[in-house]
């Protein structure tokens, strides 16, 4: 994984620990105890249950659909490798599925998120935050700094073309 591309995703991890925050909700980052097979561990873990009872896991990607092995798939439409990446994400924390609950965060390099992305931020204030004004903090919150991180995004693209 290249530098930038692993900023990217602490940014983007970064944004989702902190709404979390902003909305009172207490999260750990990178939670021992909680690795997959293969040792690595999710980014964060809320402190207090999410949905059905089970505390909430993420895990950002950031993918580039230039590479070569995306390349093909990337043609079809934006958002389409972002959402395979959140898919084998999901996989490779199945065997967490059944004590929490996990929300994979995926992004292609230019800034389309995977439609799952998509329909966790809006809605997770939803399912859990207790409080409107809670819910509130957090929308404005993610809303905001998602906002700026596409706005890099953009403003970093059009430096490089020029």
């Amino acid at each position: 994984m290249k530098t930038g591309q692993i900023t990217r995703q602490r940014d983007l991890h970064d944004i989702i620990w902190r709404a979390f925050g902003a909305a009172g909700i207490s999260a750990v980052e990178e939670p021992s105890g909680l690795d997959r097979q293969d040792g690595k561990r999710p980014d964060g873990l809320t402190l207090i249950p999410w949905h059905g009872g089970r505390s909430l896991v993420w895990d950002v990607t950031v993918v580039s659909p230039l590479a070569a092995f995306y390349v093909d798939r990337a043609a079809t439409d934006a958002g389409t490798v972002a959402d395979m990446t959140a898919i084998r994400k999901t996989e490779k924390y199945s065997t967490l599925s059944l004590a929490y609950r996990f929300e994979p965060i995926a992004v292609e390099n230019p800034g389309v998120f995977s439609s799952t992305t998509l329909n966790f931020i809006p809605n997770s204030a939803a399912k859990f935050v207790f409080t409107q004004e809670m819910r509130e903090r957090f929308r404005t919150y993610s809303n905001a700094f998602l906002s700026c991180y596409n706005a890099s995004l953009r403003a970093f693209a059009r430096h490089a073309a020029s």
